[in-house]
């Protein structure tokens, strides 16, 4: 079995046992309409002979109820399981790219995922459940046909049988170009979704950048190529079809012109070439069944290719040494030693010939306290955000906590002590209470709106006509409401650790000074680390620490880094903030 067929049998593999009774259901219909000719033959020699007619015309009659019913429960039962796969593939898949790692999706669009999820899963449908039946089906009925038409007339099943060799290998030829013209369709298909995606994430952008024809075009390109490679499989399965059709009409037209021959001769009776006709007619099924099988079944292993690459993608997952462990009080017991997040001499590239994105960087973050980390863009910032949330792994040096190497910890232990706040503040689809609880799905009213009046938000959410059950979006929302959530959903956790990735960039005065109470009491019973370029918003901080090309070039207060360092007050200076500085006013929004 080709690796393409392994993985679409991995699909329909747990369904087996239904998919059984389908083949036996199947071959029941199939066998009912086998014996069909034979009985009309009886009937036709009983005519003859001035015979009784009413056991055969029975006989043909429960043949007939027979095969409806028979038609009805398969179809029913290969519906069902065609919609359990769907059903199975699609949460694996969903359950796949949840788990894998961050820098596996770095260059992949969002959009295309969506796409291998909900269209390519469409394609295995088919291909794992009725084309199996039927391929089976059309093969037991194509043996089938062959063997009775040998005990009717050996001279006409060869004439037969010579048509079938060459409509199959013609039809052959030309599955393996259906297949590559199905895949290269779906591939534009999923480079559409994802162009749309980004697209539509970036509205505002591309009117404002008057380049809706522009999008227009490119995406319309995609649909156009999809729509190149989609005609280019419907001629080749048309041509398949025709092949096929044309064979078996072929076929009939040398069994009447032989077998009238053979009847002139006396070499064949005419209700045995009746009945050879109604088996050659009958041919006609099952290798249209076989046909369909196989244009089935190779869109279904285009699309396995495509899922395949999906389950291809590594997971994150507890290295062998980890171990859970209960989580610690937020406030050091009295006499003991404060724990602490610290990186030792940590190096990190994003790809083998890449510079370091961090070089040798050794830090200690307090177990209480406000540190903040600044520096010119491309300085290393974010990535040490991304080692400390085990988004990456460090390739020299180690990450400790709490005393314990990373290794040592689970994901779910260490995640669970940390809350973040990305830059971009993205809102989960839902409600205010479900983006605010996202990541303490338990927690009470209280601790909500706590966190709310922390971030200045509470008085706009109580006159909402639905308060806290209100769906929120990225387009109702403006940017400084969606980074104020994001703060509260932070604050909501009361974890041990919060990272801030340029938490304030986008709030008002008044709601930055709130926050910035907010964070000094965090920071009192447990660590605060914030990323930021405005320099207006850690001035305050226990320590602030200085990067620049992937080194730490000074750690200070703020007063001590404007005394010592020339590129911190060159960042000051070039951003023209002070502590007196104000931000700009956020744009008014509904939620």
């Amino acid at each position: 079995m080709s690796a393409k067929a392994r993985l679409l049998w991995r699909y329909a593999r747990p369904h087996r046992g239904v998919l059984a009774v389908g083949i036996l259901l199947g071959l029941l219909g199939t066998g009912a309409e086998l014996v069909t000719p034979m009985v009309t033959k009886s009937v036709l020699d009983g005519l003859e002979v001035s015979a009784s007619l009413r056991g055969p015309v029975t006989l043909l009659a429960v043949l007939l109820v027979a095969g409806a019913v028979i038609g009805l429960v398969q179809a029913i039962l290969l519906g069902q399981l065609a919609e359990r796969i769907i059903l199975a593939a699609r949460t694996g898949m969903v359950r796949h790219l949840l788990r894998t790692k961050v820098t596996e999706l770095g260059n992949r669009s969002p959009g295309e995922m969506v796409t291998r999820v909900t269209s390519d899963t469409m394609l295995i449908r088919e291909a794992t459940t009725s084309s199996i039946v039927n391929a089976v089906n059309g093969v037991v009925g194509l043996v089938g046909a062959l063997v009775f038409m040998a005990y009717l007339d050996w001279v006409l099943l060869g004439t037969t049988l010579g048509v079938i060799v060459v409509v199959g290998v013609l039809a052959g030829t030309l599955m393996p170009r259906l297949a590559k013209a199905q895949q290269q369709a779906q591939e534009e298909i999923g480079a559409l979704g994802g162009r749309l995606e980004g697209v539509l994430r970036a509205l505002r952008t591309v009117k404002a950048a008057r380049a809706e024809d522009r999008e227009t075009d490119r995406i319309s390109g995609h649909a156009h190529r999809s729509a190149q490679k989609s005609i280019r499989a419907v001629k080749i399965e048309a041509w398949a079809w025709t092949i096929t059709g044309g064979g078996i009409n072929l076929a009939v037209m040398l069994i009447l012109g032989l077998g009238a021959y053979r009847v002139s001769t006396g070499d064949m009776t005419v209700t045995a070439l009746v009945a050879f006709l109604l088996y050659a007619f009958q041919l006609m099924m099952p290798v249209m069944l076989l046909t369909m099988s196989l244009t089935a079944i190779q869109s279904g292993l285009a699309a396995a290719a495509r899922i395949a690459e999906i389950d291809g993608l590594a997971v994150e997952s507890d290295p062998p040494a980890a171990e859970s462990r209960p989580a610690l009080s937020p406030v050091t017991p009295a006499g003991a030693a404060p724990t602490t997040l610290e990186l030792r001499d940590v190096v990190f590239r994003y790809s083998p010939e890449a510079a370091p994105a961090l070089d040798g960087v050794t830090l200690t973050i307090p177990r209480h306290g406000h540190t903040a980390i600044v520096g010119p863009s491309g300085a290393g910032k974010t990535t040490v955000f991304s080692l400390l949330l085990k988004f990456l792994q460090p390739q020299r040096g180690e990450v400790r906590l709490d005393g314990r190497p990373f290794q040592d910890w689970t994901l779910g232990d260490l995640r669970g002590r940390i809350a973040y706040v990305e830059q971009d503040t993205p809102l989960v689809p839902g409600t205010l209470r479900e983006n605010l609880t996202y990541a303490a799905p338990d927690a009470g009213d209280d601790a909500v709106w706590a966190a709310l009046e922390v971030v200045r938000l509470a008085d706009r959410v109580r006159v909402l006509e639905h308060g806290l059950d209100s769906e929120v979006s990225p387009t109702t929302m403006s940017g400084g409401e969606r980074q104020r959530v994001a703060l509260a959903r932070a604050l909501v956790t009361d974890a041990e650790l919060l990272l801030l990735d340029e938490a304030t960039a986008q709030l008002d005065g008044l709601s930055e000074a709130a926050v910035a109470e907010g964070i000094r009491r965090q920071a009192e019973k447990g660590a605060v680390v914030t990323i930021a370029h405005r320099l207006s918003t850690v001035v305050d901080a226990d320590q602030i620490v200085l990067m620049e090309a992937g080194r730490i070039r000074a750690v200070g207060t703020h007063g001590e880094l404007l005394d010592s360092d020339e590129l911190y007050r060159e960042l000051v200076a070039a951003l023209r903030i002070n502590v007196a500085a104000e931000p700009p006013v956020e744009e008014p929004s509904a939620v």
